[in-house]
């Protein structure tokens, strides 16, 4: 069976950048944890926990943890000791790429013992920023309405990335992955001053469809464009691999929302599609008939992966 590999397949920046901290962190020795898995992918995260690295789900779960090094600190007796603080232990605990909310984010600083280091991608971080900026009250002797700004934000309700998007909002926010909810929410609070946003991993297509819509209903609707580019140009490529092949193969966590979006792509196009997290769940019978198939990859896919799938299909 012939293979029309993806040039995308693999770690995009962000999920690069945050294992690239992880691995520096872990590196150097010492308690290491991450708030939230790090990236959407069950191979990565279970290699990082056999190098001893714990994955908090709440701040209960960082708290209790703290436990043994608030003990061990009141057997060295701080009280404000510089020579007990040097000796005072510690934990690093790093920011998933997701993003998290603003208010974990200042809690977890201010926890004693916990060192907060921040892997969230870059573009996540953009994104939270812009609505933050877009979405404070203008003053009144500016012209403005004296209000914060609706979010609507365009992504998967209870998404991890979204959780922490709308935690830099000021106003009141909606989420919905359905452009109707989200035109009609905007068409009957038309009165109000709005921002349209969304995850950074969404279907460019799509929002392009939603943006056109609120901008022709004559909202009062200010556009950020927050989805990533990287995301943009693997979805246009998996595009292209499925006008070419017979059947297609996405490779990626089943909980990364990119790569979930990216095996909805090419299924619309009435291709058959196989979404997996290896080469192991790859089965024969599945492509009998097929001669070409392609191969794509979620954002926080290892390489080692996607080779793994190349090699089993093209021996077929």
């Amino acid at each position: 069976m012939q293979v029309l590999r993806s040039k995308r397949a693999g770690f995009c920046m962000g999920v690069a950048l945050a294992l690239s901290k992880l691995d520096d962190l872990v590196s150097k020795g010492g308690h290491v944890a991450t708030f939230g898995p790090i990236i959407h992918n069950p191979f990565v995260l279970t290699e990082y926990a056999m190098k001893g690295v714990r994955c908090f789900k709440t701040v209960q779960d960082v708290k209790d943890s703290l436990e043994p090094f608030y003990a061990f600190s009141e057997t060295l007796g701080t009280h404000g000791s510089p020579v007990a603080e040097e000796k005072k232990p510690f934990m690093n605990v790093l920011v998933r790429a997701h993003g998290i909310p603003r208010e974990t984010e200042s809690f977890l600083r201010g926890l004693s013992h916990v060192l907060l280091n921040d892997a969230t991608c870059p573009r996540v971080k953009d994104a939270q920023n812009a609505i933050n900026d877009a979405t404070k009250a203008m003053p009144l002797e500016s012209g403005g309405m004296g209000k914060a700004k609706t979010l609507l934000l365009y992504g998967d309700v209870n998404h991890p990335e979204v959780d922490g998007l709308v935690s830099y909002a000021c106003g009141r926010y909606i989420v919905s992955s359905d452009i109707e909810k989200i035109v009609s929410y905007a068409q009957k609070h038309d009165s109000e001053h709005m921002v349209l946003a969304a995850q950074t991993t969404q279907d460019r297509p799509r929002f392009d469809i939603l943006k056109e819509r609120l901008l022709a209903s004559a909202c009062n609707v200010q556009v950020l464009e927050t989805i990533c580019d990287a995301t943009r140009l693997r979805q246009e490529e998996a595009l292209e691999l499925a006008s070419k092949a017979q059947a297609m193969v996405v490779i990626g966590g089943k909980e990364s929302g990119n790569t979930k979006r990216l095996a909805e792509i090419v299924f619309s196009q009435n291709i058959p599609t196989v979404l997996v997290e290896n080469a192991e769940e790859l089965h024969r019978e599945f492509f009998k008939g097929i001669k070409v198939v392609g191969v794509t990859a979620g954002a926080s896919t290892p390489k080692c992966l996607v080779d793994e799938a190349e090699k089993i299909l093209s021996s077929w």
